[in-house]
């Protein structure tokens, strides 16, 4: 009977498990008459960036059966928000500037467009009137007169982002009591203080739509915010976001710039719109090579549930008359980051994108975030508010510096002078990378998010995603040391110093304890990262270092070791691709840890990790050096890919190498 119970609860969760896998697969967006001629790598055209958008937009309003219904939807369990019922006013403004996005663009082409039985316009007005209904669940408070900046000014400035693009649709079919209303609410905001950061924006939103509606507006405030978001310029197409570099100076700064500059400030503050416009132009230098050949972004910074946010930007590079726009490959890396979520079975859930990356993920939730949060990604569709005949619809998909410039056996790193940012391409397995910004103190830290995982790794890449530490030591791409509370604590303090050779340098120091510090060397090669790194600790310290994570797919991680000119080389294998790791100088021990609900992909994951003990005494042993290698699964390894290179010579603060190639280099850290 036990036997025949343990059969029957065994079937009964395998045919729920199917059933979920199909309720999944069936949720997936598709590409329908996939035009391989004008896109031959991802098959979509402009047509198909609208059905993508009706897809996400249909699951929205699924949760709309009459035009009160707010944007409102199951909240995700975690720290996002909210957490009381003084939350829920903010969480439906989310809700509905958000999808807003896409839905303006779609309604700019179609006014009368109706899902779920309802008229999405009628439905956005009609929740614009509760807004300013003290009576309606809905309503937002005016900001009072000395109140600050809170995420009503964000979505505000999204709203008016839609109004100043579609006013068509969306403004003028309003009574002239709602649009007085509305004015009265928006500009209490607007006309007000603001984050120093992408926010001031929201400001310049606000105050930019009512002043061309012949609204009294703050002018001095808008002039003060406008020239405040050029001073956070710091060349090649980045800005400063107080104090990061991540996607918020694309699917911030440089979008809002171009939209507000072509909609706007071309008209009323040409001097400024020129400014942004020049400033647009540069991202086209390097962010392209920031995603995958494929066209997958890095998962990287603070809101990544945002996801295709990131693309939002590439359109608009259309309304450039620049032949050095490449708008066939902008294209088709914009379109390969719709499919890399649209099409992947986790991303929606409850017919709701999740918090996370691909499916829900804590470890990247931010607590400013509800569930209606992630329809930031919209901005992605404001691009079809370009012409059907604009060169970023009509041009030929093309692999860009892929096809043209990268070679198969090579490595090519673009560093940005301005923001310290390195961004690294390797065509052998088509993958990017990037170094960034990290410098916050997690005791500082109150929002929990700028220490974190999320900025502190040593690098980001779009083939391996990071993955979360754990208080048992296990960690990838980053450093932990076993700090004076017995705890694994991460590097998260580093220093940039220099690029030079081919050689990322950076300081680090342990922040509960200033005197464990690192000076950082990272060396991309054409399969994976030679590390030489020296620890300048003044105390004995316990220290790990990790490689990237493998996430466990259809079948176990495979770990395999090799010998190669008397050292142990450690490899796993999760059938897609193989990651190396070997300990040069330094290490004593190398683990594969095995790790459970710390990667974005999936519940099971493993990474090698490598361990010693640091004695300050022992001024012979503080080199750390280490090969961090990679293949696509199926691939040989050769000898010579799993030691490329001698070190030849340790001495005063220098570490000499010679490649296999014949290329030699000289670790320099006499001045670090």
């Amino acid at each position: 009977m036990n036997n025949l119970k343990m059969w029957f609860l065994t079937t009964m969760f395998s045919l729920s498990l199917f059933s979920q896998q199909r309720e999944n697969t069936n949720n997936v967006f598709r590409i329908v008459n996939p035009d391989y001629k004008l896109s031959p790598y991802t098959g979509m055209t402009k047509q198909h960036w609208k059905d993508a958008g009706l897809y996400l937009l249909e699951g929205a309003f699924s949760y709309i059966h009459n035009l009160d219904d707010p944007m409102k939807f199951p909240k995700q369990p975690g720290k996002s928000y909210p957490q009381d019922e003084g939350r829920v006013p903010t969480e439906k403004l989310e809700g509905l500037s958000r999808t807003l996005f896409i839905a303006s663009p779609l309604l700019k082409e179609n006014p009368n467009l109706v899902i779920n039985n309802i008229k999405v316009a009628d439905y956005y007005r009609h929740q614009f009137s509760k807004l300013i209904d003290p009576k309606s669940p809905s309503y937002i408070t005016p900001r009072a007169k000395n109140g600050g900046p809170s995420q009503n000014l964000v979505e505000y400035g999204a709203i008016a982002m839609s109004l100043l693009t579609n006013p068509e649709v969306l403004w003028k079919p309003l009574l002239q009591e709602q649009k007085d209303a509305l004015a009265k609410s928006m500009l209490s905001y607007g006309d007000g203080p603001t984050v120093s950061s992408n926010w001031k924006f929201f400001n310049i939103f606000v105050l930019s739509f009512f002043k061309e509606q012949g609204y009294a507006v703050n002018e001095k405030l808008l002039d003060e915010y406008l020239q405040k978001c050029l001073n956070d310029y710091r060349g090649d197409g980045w800005y400063n976001d107080s104090p990061a570099y991540d996607y918020y100076s694309m699917w911030g700064f440089q979008l809002y710039g171009a939209l507000w500059s072509e909609y706007f400030g071309n008209k009323y503050y040409p001097e400024y719109a020129a400014k942004f416009k020049s400033n647009f132009r540069d991202l086209n230098s390097n962010y392209p090579s920031m995603f995958s050949q494929n066209g997958e972004m890095i998962m990287f910074g603070r809101s990544i549930s945002y996801r295709i946010a990131s693309i939002a930007a590439f359109p608009f590079m259309g309304l450039e008359n620049d032949p050095s726009v490449n708008n066939g490959w902008l294209r088709r890396i914009s379109s390969g980051v719709l499919k890399q979520f649209l099409e992947n079975p986790d991303f929606m859930k409850d017919n709701v994108p999740t918090l996370g990356f691909y499916g829900a993920f804590e470890p990247a939730v931010q607590v400013y975030s509800c569930r209606g949060s992630v329809y930031w990604m919209g901005k992605a569709f404001m691009g079809l508010l370009l012409p059907d005949d604009n060169p970023f619809w009509t041009a030929k998909e093309n692999d860009g510096d892929w096809e043209t410039k990268f070679k198969k056996e090579n490595v090519y790193n673009n560093f940005l002078n301005g923001s310290k940012i390195l961004i690294t391409d390797y065509p052998n397995i088509g993958a990017s990378e990037i170094r960034a910004w990290c410098h916050e103190k997690k005791k500082d830290d109150w929002q929990g998010f700028r220490s974190t995982e999320n900025y502190n790794r040593l690098s980001y890449n779009s083939a391996f995603l990071w993955q979360a530490d754990s208080s048992n030591g296990e960690v990838a791409m980053n450093y932990v040391f076993k700090n004076a509370k017995q705890e694994w604590e991460p590097l998260r303090l580093f220093t940039f110093k220099k690029f030079e050779d081919g050689i990322y340098y950076r300081n680090a120091v342990l922040e509960s304890n200033d005197h464990i510090q690192m000076n950082l060397a990272d060396i991309p090669l054409p399969n994976g990262i030679l590390r030489i790194d020296k620890n300048s600790s003044s105390d004995a310290v316990a220290m790990r270092l990790g490689h990237y994570a493998l996430p466990q797919l259809d079948k176990e991680i495979k770990t395999t070791t090799k010998n190669i000119d008397g050292k142990t080389v450690t490899i796993i294998d999760n059938g897609k691709y193989q990651l190396a790791m070997m300990p040069l100088l330094g290490w004593e021990k190398t683990e594969v840890v095995t790790c459970k609900d710390l990667h974005p992909e999936s519940e099971i994951s493993k990474v090698i990790d490598v361990t010693a003990s640091f004695n300050p005494n022992n001024k012979k042993a503080n080199i750390y050096a280490t090969l961090m290698l990679w293949k696509k699964s199926g691939e040989k390894w050769k000898n010579k890919e799993l030691m490329p290179l001698k070190i030849k010579e340790q001495k005063n603060g220098t570490v000499s190498i010679e490649f296999n190639n014949g290329i030699k280099k000289l670790v320099d850290f006499k001045n670090e």
